[in-house]
């Protein structure tokens, strides 16, 4: 359903349906998206749950359940016992028992400019508990502490989740880029803003507040004069350049509202979006540059504005200088037009609730959502969350390593850093590009305070050898992960040779459609456990659901689906166009409660150990990917009469997409085949969605109304050929049996 970042347990977590978001190769993807889930109980195996938890969270939608009342772990009957020798119950959450907990390490204290923001544990409870008690109060004083307002609020929250009605500090007026560039640069002109590290570092450069509200309003200006008006959408398919966040910025200024698509996905996909948004601007690159490979940007935006009418201006970087196909009155070159307008655009008066951007996101129903954050509450979110989760204090240099094409991306390279007035490197290469010490060189160099990445590219580096961690980096002070589960032993790697055990690693959960993190440890503050997401930040009130009742569990030791209680300023209003979709996927599934879609268990300690997705979602390399969409596109082929996809555990990339496809008679069933296939996902969705492995079947497996079971296809792949339980419900059981065979026979097409 979002993105999110949670913790994965080795071997016994199932990754079958989770959700987070990511890159251009199985062996590159590091951007984001959201979590895993499922649920487990002495009595099935954790796979049949969770999907026994899929159908019985569908057969819950839209069933008015009652409120219960949480007790949170926290706030009233009990408060984490962090102590070394605490008395541990006999059953419970499994995993809880057996994993160490990390205090803040005595090295990050002595690193420190200043001190944590949050001084204890305690502290954070009291802040925590008035979050709950009196959310108007605390979100009130924190909205006027850290963003600058051009007119004050009077109401702080109205509406309600089950209405879907939310709306914060509503009589206010600010604008995102004043709160991003305007106010820094005032005060501090001469700070670094961005420091770009280049795919070749040689071509690296930094921009200070000054120069960058500069190139906002320059561009501000360009996109009023093509006739850009506040609450217009402006596409950007950019990679990761600082004029990337100048675009974000020059949209908000002017109160247009940015539509970024990732710079891998498709013609196809971007054409998607375009229309959906209905776009009548873009903005791209002539190339862009990534692993010493350049990727053609504008020959991609070309093929996909042949379908897009109304686009009646794309605006284009110059960032390798190559020759691109022009279209002459259409494009039209960043740099000739920036150079016409002066270096000043008052920014314009935004409401509050005004939309701040778009984000497309993986559904379940394979049609992207168009998820819609707005201005006020977004921003709130992003700032306290860098403030909070990542300690970022005002000498920081904050390195995200996430794309802005994903969220992680957006709140945590763009906004977070530049709200808070702290600089932001923005990487253009991949940890493995020109060798496995990119990022650590990058640290090394900018003395880099807190580091920022998924999981997927932690265990590419920690497979590459800890002889490429060979410097010191004793500037870091926290240790994020992002986009995916984290694997307690990788966890220890980050740990122990990356933070030389002197960082704080903060294991963060979210999604995008709750626009910053929701549960996470606070940097120098939250024992942690590897493998948990921690505690609930701020405002955030969790509940462990019962799939099949809709009942909500009490207590601890406990697992469930995972959902949230009260609203929250940064969470998504609605899905662009279409708010009853919005209704559906989040509210209405369990009345009064926010549903991420993730499963998830509290442990005896009020901890929450993240389980995975619960719906028809996949999660490669952190990139969320709907099945529905990888069918979708490989039934375009004219040899494939079905298909169904799964997601299967894989050891780099933490899920793989596994194809099954039954062929249509007359046509030959070869490699070739295969091949052609991968090709239409690349071609359709992106090269990140292409299937690992592609298995050709007679048919599928199927029940007498033509629902496919992909339960059972997913147990196969897995070995659990004898956890298949009752077949007989199929239109066909003897397709089983040559599924089984097949799967055995096979060598999978990478």
């Amino acid at each position: 359903i979002g993105f999110s970042a949670a913790p994965r347990r080795p071997a016994t977590t199932l990754t079958h349906d989770s959700d987070f978001s990511t890159t251009n190769n199985t062996s590159e993807a590091w951007l984001e998206s959201s979590s895993a889930v499922y649920i487990a109980t002495p009595f099935l195996s954790s796979r049949s749950l969770a999907d026994h938890c899929i159908l019985t969270a569908r057969h819950t939608a839209h069933r008015t359940l009652p409120t219960a009342h949480c007790i949170h772990p926290l706030t009233e009957y009990r408060t984490p016992n962090m102590s070394e020798g605490a008395q541990q119950p006999p059953n419970g959450i499994p995993e809880s028992h057996s994993a160490d907990t990390y205090h803040v390490p005595d090295a990050f204290l002595g690193k420190h400019p200043a001190k944590p923001h949050i001084e204890s544990l305690d502290k954070y409870k009291e802040m925590y508990k008035e979050s709950i008690t009196n959310p108007d109060h605390f979100w009130g004083k924190l909205a006027r502490e850290l963003l600058t307002w051009e007119k004050d609020f009077h109401t702080v929250h109205t509406g309600t989740l089950a209405g879907g009605d939310n709306a914060w500090f509503l009589e206010g007026k600010l604008n995102a880029s004043y709160n991003c560039v305007d106010r820094h640069a005032a005060k501090n002109p001469h700070k670094p803003a961005i420091i770009y590290e280049a795919d070749e570092a040689s071509d690296g450069r930094t921009i200070t507040y000054a120069e960058l509200l500069r190139e906002v309003s320059k561009l501000s200006w360009v996109l009023k004069q093509m006739g850009v008006k506040k609450g217009d959408t402006v596409a950007l398919y950019l990679p990761m350049i600082p004029e990337a966040i100048v675009a974000f910025l020059a949209c908000t200024r002017i109160g247009a509202v940015h539509s970024v698509v990732f710079a891998g996905f498709s013609a196809d996909s971007l054409r998607d979006r375009i229309l959906d948004a209905q776009s009548k601007v873009v903005i791209t690159t002539d190339e862009g540059k990534r692993g010493g490979k350049t990727i053609g940007t504008k020959k991609i935006v070309d093929e996909a504005l042949k379908q897009c009418p109304d686009v009646t201006n794309c605006l284009v970087y110059k960032r390798t200088g190559v020759d691109v196909p022009w279209t002459k009155g259409r494009d039209l070159w960043w740099h000739e037009e920036t150079e016409k307008w002066p270096a000043y655009f008052a920014p314009e008066s935004m409401s509050s609730e005004d939309p701040l951007f778009l984000l497309y996101t993986s559904g379940s129903t394979g049609k992207p959502k168009g998820v819609m954050h707005t201005t006020a509450g977004y921003l709130l979110g992003a700032a306290a969350t860098g403030k909070y989760v990542f300690d970022i204090h005002d000498s920081d240099k904050f390195f995200c390593g996430g794309d802005v094409g994903w969220i992680t991306g957006h709140t945590y390279v763009v906004y977070a850093p530049l709200v808070l007035g702290v600089a932001t490197v923005v990487f253009e290469g991949t940890p493995a590009y020109p060798d496995f010490s990119r990022y650590w060189e990058v640290c090394e160099k900018h003395q880099v305070t807190q580091f920022y990445v998924a999981p997927t590219a932690l265990r590419l580096l920690k497979r590459a050898g800890d002889q490429h961690v060979k410097h010191q980096m004793k500037s870091l002070r926290v240790l994020g992960s992002v986009g995916e589960p984290i694997a307690a032993e990788v966890w220890k790697w980050y740990h122990e040779i990356v933070g030389k055990k002197e960082a704080h690693v903060v294991d963060t959960y979210w999604q995008t459609e709750t626009g910053s993190h929701v549960i996470t440890p606070l940097g120098g503050v939250t024992p942690t456990k590897p493998g948990s997401a921690s505690l609930p930040f701020f405002g955030i009130e969790p509940a462990i659901i019962d799939p099949v009742s809709g009942e909500e569990i009490q207590g601890n030791d406990v697992e469930g689906v995972l959902a949230f209680k009260q609203a929250w300023p940064s969470m998504a209003r609605t899905v662009w166009g279409a708010h009853k979709r919005y209704m559906d996927t989040y509210l209405n599934v369990y009345k009064g409660y926010y549903f991420t879609g993730d499963g998830a268990a509290r442990d005896y300690e009020g901890y929450y150990w993240i389980r995975g997705r619960v719906d028809d979602v996949v999660n490669v390399s952190g990139h969320r990917l709907s099945t529905a969409e990888i069918e979708a596109a490989l039934i375009e082929h004219h040899a494939v009469g079905e298909a169904a996809v799964v997601g299967v555990n894989d050891e780099l990339t933490g899920q793989a997409v596994n194809a099954f496809v039954s062929i249509k008679d007359g046509n030959e069933i070869n490699d070739q085949l295969k091949k052609d296939l991968v090709l239409q996902v690349r071609k359709s969705i992106g090269p990140f969605a292409a299937p690992k492995a592609i298995y050709t079947i007679p048919d599928l497996p199927k029940t007498r109304s033509g629902k496919i079971m992909r339960r059972i296809l997913r147990k196969i792949l897995a070995g659990e050929e004898d956890q298949l339980g009752d077949t007989s419900t199929l239109a066909d059981p003897s397709v089983v049996d040559k599924i089984i065979q097949t799967v055995h026979e096979s060598k999978p097409t990478k």
